[in-house]
Parts: C-alpha cells; structure tokens; sequence
C-alpha cells in the first residue's frame, strides 16, 4: 500500500516553490536502491489534452528480470496547474498518485519520464513522487533540461556528468544504444546514481528508451484518447 503524505495543490507559483523547498529536506540520499534486475520496475508517465484540460496517467509495472507486464493502470483527471517550467510535477502528480493507487501490486521501483535531481530546484518529478510514496524513484529523460554535458562514449554504458552552472554533477548522460544518442539519468529517491544508470541499461534492453517508459507512454496517450473521444 502506498502511503500519501503532503499533497498539496499550490495556490500559485511562489507557494508551489515554497512546497518543493519543504519537501525537498525529506528526499533520501544515502540509499543505494533495489539492486538491478530483481523485483518489479513500474513506469509512468502522463500525455496532456490541453484544450480540455485533462491528463492520463499511466503505471505499467514489469518483472525486472524479464520486462514482462505484470500489471497496468491509468487514471485520466483535470489539469490542476498551469504550465511553469520547472514545477510541471504539480500538473501530474495527483493523477500519476491515482493511477499508482489503482495498483494490487507493490510498484517497486519507480522510473518517471523526467527529472529528479536534474531540476533548476534540484527536486523534479522524481524526487517529489518519491517523497510523497516512499518508494525509490529515477527519472530517465529524452533531453538535458538546462544542464551541460559531454558527449559519452559511442558504446553502450557509456556516461559523461550532467553538469549544473556550478560544476555539481546532477545526473549522467547515459548511451542505452551503440551510435543513438543519450538519455539524461538522475535520481529522485532512495536510490543512488549508479544504480539509476545500472537500472536503466538493464530496462534500455532493446530501444534507447526505458521499456517501463515505452509502455507506460503508450498506455497514457491510449487512455487519454479513450477519455476524449
């Protein structure tokens, strides 16, 4: 059973900050996470219908070992938020939650199509669904927000730091695929950086994506067609 604690909707943009500041003393660290391959991986993701103002998520959780489904949920709900770069978690989490909730299975850990760590606030999508869970979460994403990087490495596994103005290391640029280009890793909760990128490559198993990703992207935009006629 997932535990919800926190979870509020902000009036505005100074009090969705303010809420990331408090949660963001609460993300676990110091935990390396469930080690690659063992128990159940669950992605999710969300598509937008922003002329109705509706969002779908979806949750698909898979058999770390094989990347068989093991078990799939959606919800679909009203857009909350208004589109503020760097606090798009408040426009997903709650349907993202309901869509977890709807689960008989215990998710295991969490891969979200974001950001954690690798946020202007350092606490992304990532970072703020693991808090508000307690599960271990990473975000896996397509691009490196407005963090710097060298190129990796042609060969799968290879990673460079994704880089702050300030020299921190917020995450890794990650090859999943020989000559295709990296996908941006960084941690939300409970889990440490290595592990995210050993997470990814073992879930990165035939596409430059996640497979948790893939399906949970495909599920959403289905639900979201589904809900919208």
């Amino acid at each position: 059973m997932i535990t919800m604690q926190m979870i509020r909707t902000p009036e505005d943009e100074t009090e969705a900050r303010a809420i990331q500041d408090e949660l963001r003393g609460l993300v676990v660290r110091d935990e390396p996470g469930p080690p690659p391959g063992t128990g159940l991986v669950t992605g999710v993701d969300v598509a937008y219908d922003d002329e109705r103002d509706v969002v779908a998520a979806a949750a698909v959780v898979l058999d770390a070992a094989t990347l068989a489904v093991v078990e799939e949920a959606t919800a679909v709900g009203t857009v909350a938020f208004p589109y503020v770069p760097g606090l798009l978690a408040f426009r997903e989490i709650p349907t993202v939650l309901a869509a977890l909730e709807a689960l008989s299975s215990d998710p295991g850990l969490v891969v979200c199509d974001g950001y954690g760590r690798a946020h202007p606030r350092r606490f992304g999508l990532a970072a703020h669904l693991g808090v508000l869970t307690g599960l271990p979460v990473i975000g896996v994403a397509k691009n490196p927000f407005t963090f710097s990087y060298e190129q990796p490495g042609g060969r799968r596994g290879d990673s460079s730091p994704l880089l702050a103005d300030d020299g921190e290391e917020v995450g890794r640029a990650l090859r999943t695929r020989e000559g295709v280009k990296p996908v941006f890793v960084s941690v939300g909760h409970r889990v440490d950086l290595a592990n995210a990128c050993a997470h990814t490559l073992r879930l990165a198993r035939d596409y430059r994506l996640p497979e948790s990703t893939r399906r949970a992207d495909a599920l959403c935009r289905r639900a979201l067609r589904e809900a919208t006629g």
